[in-house]
């Protein structure tokens, strides 16, 4: 007999935001927005509860958030406090969990299957972080607890802001088949519309098609979507994973139409990389170190064609990003630009040699 998983998804709710209204009270009612600039031009990073009653959303153009809201206040973030809060947030998982998947600096996978705690109780575990996060850092976070990793993500979302959602092992199929299936990771806007065209909607519809029609439409994504239709999910809590590349990446909502206004979504997204960089330079600080291997920008069209430059390189630094997506921009042809991602590209860890960091911040 199989062992049943217990896995918990913690997500901290609009986690830049909460510091910033944590640090200074005058903005817990005040709509809010991380990112962006003064001069109306950049990307949003986040924003609090207020701002996104009046439609604002992360990834958003501020020029256009700011006529979604006028009186939207914009803040400049503070990566290194963020970072700081989430390095206690970690602390604060290791007190409940060996097996732990960080994602983001506000979001991470726990795998208690094994923990004695609270008499094994995944619920009491995620009740207990939850409470402690609130309690010692004067923070909210949201969580699901459920047999496998997609679902537990997909349920952290479910009873947002500070809310938990449990999916017990019986009730696992039920609430996997009347999920959209926007709600499974991995379905994108153009893959969505596919399925719509066939007339899938919810993961019951999945169920319900030919597999081998799935698999023939959609390759070896399709057999993906048919498992986690099926509320199959066996992929273990990655604890040391040797990433071959780290990356970030915004849909716009509002697509943009220069490069100037390009070049300022790589300004807001450089920070966020050298951020995950800086993160995985930790981990793997101990063991091996990563080598930075080659730098590459994408973009997706307003036609959701895709193009990416990347070229060798052996540190990172902002002017790369810059120059590269420069000639990403050349392929525009008067296309609006919908997407903009960075990537970093890394070789094998190798003893004998360092990591090129730090960053460039120029």
């Amino acid at each position: 007999m199989s062992v049943v998983r217990k896995i918990i998804h913690v997500d901290m709710d609009c986690f830049y935001a909460a510091v910033e209204m944590r640090d200074n009270p005058a903005l817990q009612n005040v709509p809010i927005a991380i990112g962006g600039s003064s001069d109306r031009r950049g990307v949003i990073a986040t924003c609090n509860y207020p701002a996104r009653q009046f439609g604002v959303r992360s990834a958003m153009a501020s020029a256009y958030a700011l006529k979604l809201c006028p009186d939207l206040k914009l803040i400049p973030g503070r990566m290194s406090v963020y970072q700081e809060e989430s390095r206690k947030i970690r602390e604060i998982f290791a007190d409940y969990a060996t097996k732990i998947e960080p994602l983001s600096l506000d979001e991470a996978y726990l795998d208690v299957t094994d923990s004695q705690l609270y008499k094994g109780s995944a619920t009491r575990i995620a009740e207990a972080i939850r409470y402690r996060i609130q309690r010692e850092l004067n923070l909210t976070a949201s969580a699901g607890v459920a047999p496998c990793k997609f679902v537990a993500k997909i349920a952290s979302d479910e009873n947002k802001p500070n809310g938990l959602c449990v999916v017990s092992p019986d009730e696992l199929d039920s609430f996997v088949r009347r999920l959209p299936l926007k709600k499974i990771p991995g379905v994108g806007e153009v893959t969505l519309q596919k399925l719509h065209q066939l007339g899938l909607y919810t993961c019951e519809d999945v169920r319900q098609y030919p597999y081998e029609q799935i698999q023939k439409r959609f390759g070896k994504f399709g057999h993906i979507l048919w498992q986690r239709a099926h509320g199959i999910d066996e992929r273990d809590i990655q604890t040391n994973r040797v990433r071959k590349s780290v990356g970030v990446e915004r849909t716009l909502s509002a697509d943009i139409h220069s490069e100037a206004e390009c070049l300022e979504v790589v300004e807001y997204l450089y920070d966020t990389l050298v951020n995950r960089l800086a993160l995985h330079q930790n981990k793997y600080h101990a063991s091996k170190p990563m080598l930075i291997k080659s730098l590459g920008v994408k973009l997706k069209f307003q036609d959701f064609q895709l193009t990416t430059v990347e070229h060798r390189y052996s540190e990172v630094a902002k002017p790369s990003f810059q120059a590269l997506l420069k000639e990403a921009y050349q392929r525009a042809r008067d296309r609006g630009i919908r997407l903009v991602g960075l990537q970093v590209g890394l070789d094998e860890p190798k003893d004998a040699q360092q990591l090129l960091l730090p960053f460039d911040d120029n």
